[in-house]
């Protein structure tokens, strides 16, 4: 985090929505112009996170992906346009932002994160947010999170659901036992070909803009300290019956 910095007149007045807020104020806005989110994924999810984290003023931004702008993507992936098909997601994903917010710096890694870069990376972030669509990545993400101590926002969606939590298991709840990690909420991989992609079982596109919202809002509150984030929790949401429900996990030893 660098050292708070004034805010410009017209900064003061984009932001005005959240500095008359209590639990945010100016320094919760300070808050966020200081922080440095790395989001894994530029697509469905990473959409709606990117685009709602720059219209708060997160300051730094950092968006890893190694896959280019296809016309199927456009039906979910709201961050990229016609224009940009064929062009890189973390290119496409960054212009979109400057039109958002260019008070928001952007940090482009065109490339697929894995347990060898992915720690050098990290180190320069204050926040994880995974996006991704496979679990060899969100195993890999909660791994590298928890050794760098730094905070993990996952989310995932299926056809009409989707799932969100966030980890910290290098924390402890107030008795103090250790937060729960990725794995006590998913001891092990589904078997091979068990989780059909998005390709193969479609998916409905805002299902992945309710999920990537409520992921940045759990940033929001992470950089805020408002609210209660979603440690030890996983919210579950039903598109096809418009239900929500929250479930409670622990560390298993």
């Amino acid at each position: 985090m660098t050292d708070s910095q004034a805010f410009s007149s017209e900064e003061i007045e984009r932001y005005a929505r959240h500095i008359v807020l209590p639990e945010i104020g100016g320094a919760g806005q300070q808050a966020l112009k200081r922080a440095r989110v790395l989001v894994i994924g530029a697509g469905g999810l990473g959409s709606p996170v990117l685009s709602y984290l720059a219209a708060a003023g997160i300051g730094t931004l950092g968006i890893a992906d190694d896959d280019g702008v296809s016309l199927s993507n456009l039906q979910r992936q709201i961050i990229h346009d016609t224009g940009s098909v064929g062009e890189a997601k973390t290119e496409s994903a960054a212009r979109a932002i400057a039109r958002i917010n260019p008070h928001v710096v952007c940090r482009r890694f065109h490339e697929r994160l894995d347990a060898g870069t992915i720690g050098d990376i990290l180190s320069g972030f204050d926040i994880l947010v995974d996006g991704s669509d496979n679990f060899d990545t969100r195993y890999m993400a909660a791994d590298a999170a928890e050794r760098a101590e730094v905070p993990l926002v996952t989310g995932a969606v299926g056809r009409f659901d989707g799932s969100l939590t966030v980890l910290a298991p290098f924390t402890s709840v107030a008795d103090g036992k250790a937060n729960p990690r990725y794995r006590d909420l998913y001891p092990k991989r589904p078997p091979q070909g068990l989780v059909p992609s998005c390709a193969e079982a479609g998916i409905v596109g805002p299902v992945t803009g309710v999920i990537g919202t409520l992921m940045a809002m759990e940033v929001i509150k992470l950089v805020t300290g408002a609210g209660e984030p979603l440690i030890g929790r996983l919210l579950l949401y039903d598109g096809l019956s418009a239900r929500f429900e929250t479930i409670a996990y622990a560390r298993r030893g």
